[in-house]
C-alpha cells in the first residue's frame, strides 16, 4: 500500500498537467480576415507632424521609446498608456493639448511600435507594470502628482498597476473606455469582433502557471483583426497583430478585477456611448458599488478609438488635472 502512494501522487500531478497541455495543443492560431472589427481609419491619419521620441532606460536596459511633451514644475505627470495592437503615437493629438497643464509622457509599451523588442511579447508577467514604474520614478520630480491614464487594453492596465505593488506611485488615473475583463459585463463577445481569443489555450497556461510551469508563456492566446488598409498602409509594420500569453495576461487586470477596480485612486472614466467594443452604459454600474473615487462620462455619438481624440475627452481630462 505505502508503494502505491508514489504513484497515487503522481497521478494527481499528471493528470491536470496532461489536461492542460492537450487544451494548449487543441488550438492554434488562425488567418485573420483583416476585415477590422474597429475603425481605424483615423487613427492612422496622422493629425500634423509626429511627436519627436526619446529612450528611457528600463531596469534591464531596455530603451523604451517615449513621447514627452511639456514640463513638470506644479504641473502632475501624466502617462498616456495606448491600447491593444497600436502604439503611443495613438496619442500624438491629444498629448499636445494636454501640455500645458500637466507634463505627458506617451510610451511605446514593449513588444509594441516601431522599435519592440520582441512584438508582441514581454520576458514575463508584470513586466509591463515594472516598465510603468521605472518610466515614472525616471521622470517625476519630487513631489509632483501623477496620473496614469490608458485607453482599451491601456485602461485595463491601469487599473492592474492600481491593484499591484507599484501602486504608491500614482495619485489618480484617466481610464478612457477600459478593457476590464473578457468576462467582465462591460466587454462585448470578442471586442465587438476585434479581438480572437484562444481560450483553450489560456486555460491550459493558466493551469500550467498556476503549477509553476512559466515555459509555454510565450505562446499566441489573442489576435487582432486589424484592417488590412492599417497593414498594407505607411504605419503597418508599427501595428502588432498578436500577443503571447505573458504579455496578455500583462495588459489587463488580474482574473479577480474587482479587487483592482477596488483599489483606484481617484479616477476619471469616459466612454463614447457607440462603442463597438463594449457596453458603455455599464462601466457605472459595475464599478461605482465597488469604488466611490470615480467620476463618470459617456459621449455620446463617439466609438470606441474616437474616445481619445474628442472634444470632451480633452475637456474632461484637462479638469481632472486642475482638479488634482
Amino acid at each position: 500500500m505505502i508503494g502505491k502512494i508514489p504513484r497515487i501522487v503522481a497521478s494527481f500531478v499528471a493528470v491536470p498537467l496532461a489536461i492542460a497541455l492537450g487544451l494548449i495543443a487543441s488550438q492554434r492560431p488562425i488567418e485573420m480576415a483583416g476585415a477590422g472589427g474597429l475603425d481605424f481609419s483615423r487613427q492612422v491619419v496622422r493629425k500634423g507632424d509626429p511627436l519627436p521620441v526619446e529612450k528611457v532606460a528600463m531596469r534591464d536596459g531596455f530603451g523604451l521609446s517615449v513621447r514627452h511633451v511639456g514640463q513638470g514644475g506644479d504641473k502632475p505627470l501624466l502617462v498616456l498608456v495606448h491600447g491593444s495592437g497600436w502604439h503611443g503615437a495613438q496619442f500624438d493629438a491629444l498629448a499636445p493639448q494636454l501640455a500645458d497643464v500637466a507634463e505627458v509622457l506617451a510610451p511605446d509599451l514593449r513588444g509594441h511600435g516601431a522599435e519592440p523588442e520582441r512584438r508582441g511579447d514581454v520576458d514575463y508577467i508584470g513586466q509591463f507594470e515594472d516598465d510603468l514604474a521605472d518610466l515614472i520614478r525616471a521622470t517625476a520630480q519630487p513631489g509632483q502628482k501623477v496620473v496614469l491614464a490608458g485607453h482599451s487594453s491601456g485602461g485595463g492596465l491601469v487599473v492592474r498597476f492600481a491593484g499591484g505593488e507599484h501602486r504608491d506611485l500614482i495619485d489618480g488615473a484617466v481610464l478612457m473606455a477600459p478593457f476590464l475583463k473578457y468576462n467582465a459585463p462591460t466587454t462585448r463577445p470578442n471586442s465587438g469582433g476585434w479581438a480572437h481569443i484562444l481560450l483553450r489555450r489560456i486555460i491550459g497556461l493558466t493551469m500550467l502557471n498556476a503549477a509553476g510551469i512559466k515555459a509555454l508563456n510565450h505562446l499566441t492566446v489573442i489576435q487582432f483583426d486589424m484592417p488590412k488598409t492599417v497593414l498594407d498602409g505607411p504605419l503597418g509594420h508599427t501595428a502588432t497583430t498578436a500577443y503571447s500569453h505573458r504579455l496578455n495576461t500583462s495588459f489587463a487586470p488580474r482574473s479577480a478585477y474587482e479587487k483592482d477596480i477596488a483599489a483606484l485612486p481617484r479616477f476619471l472614466l469616459i466612454a463614447g456611448a457607440e462603442d463597438e467594443a463594449f457596453f458603455a452604459d455599464r462601466f457605472e454600474p459595475l464599478m461605482a458599488p465597488l469604488n466611490g473615487n470615480g467620476q463618470y462620462r459617456l459621449v455620446e455619438g463617439v466609438s470606441h478609438l474616437d474616445i481619445v481624440d474628442a472634444p470632451e475627452t480633452k475637456t474632461a481630462i484637462r479638469d481632472f488635472l486642475n482638479e488634482l
